[in-house]
């Protein structure tokens, strides 16, 4: 995976305040208010920071958490994961490899067949129909 060498400076100066604030300020947009959240089109769906594919939409699935959230990324080489105990709870963020941006979180509690959920801040996502 090829890095993305801009600094968050630079990247403030190109993206719009609402995307750098996700992925760059650990933000999030409000539950069921995302573009992708509802989506059901096939495609794929990338970092908006970077363009790096992340998920398909096959891997898609309503989760009722309000966010677009997927049992499995496209690559595990795309994504990082690592802890994440602010808010007072234990939990997984997850990071765009390729460009360090914050994409959301990963929970074990997703279907068949990997048992994960991916909820993912829309407004951190570029999606490309198929």
């Amino acid at each position: 995976m090829e890095k993305h060498k801009k600094t968050k400076l630079e990247w403030k100066e190109i993206l719009k305040p609402e995307v750098y604030n996700i992925a760059f300020e650990h933000g999030t947009e409000r539950a069921f208010a995302g573009e992708y959240t509802d989506n059901k089109e096939t495609g794929t769906y990338s970092c908006a920071v970077c363009e790096e594919p992340l998920f398909k939409s096959e891997a898609k699935y309503d989760s009722g958490s309000g966010w677009p959230s997927f049992y499995q990324c496209l690559d595990p080489a795309a994504i990082i994961e690592k802890v994440d105990n602010s808010l007072f709870m234990k939990r997984t963020e997850v990071l765009c490899s390729s460009c360090d941006a914050h994409l959301g979180h990963v929970f074990p509690d997703g279907p068949k067949p990997t048992g994960m959920r991916y909820c993912i801040n829309s407004l951190v996502l570029k999606f490309s129909k198929s």
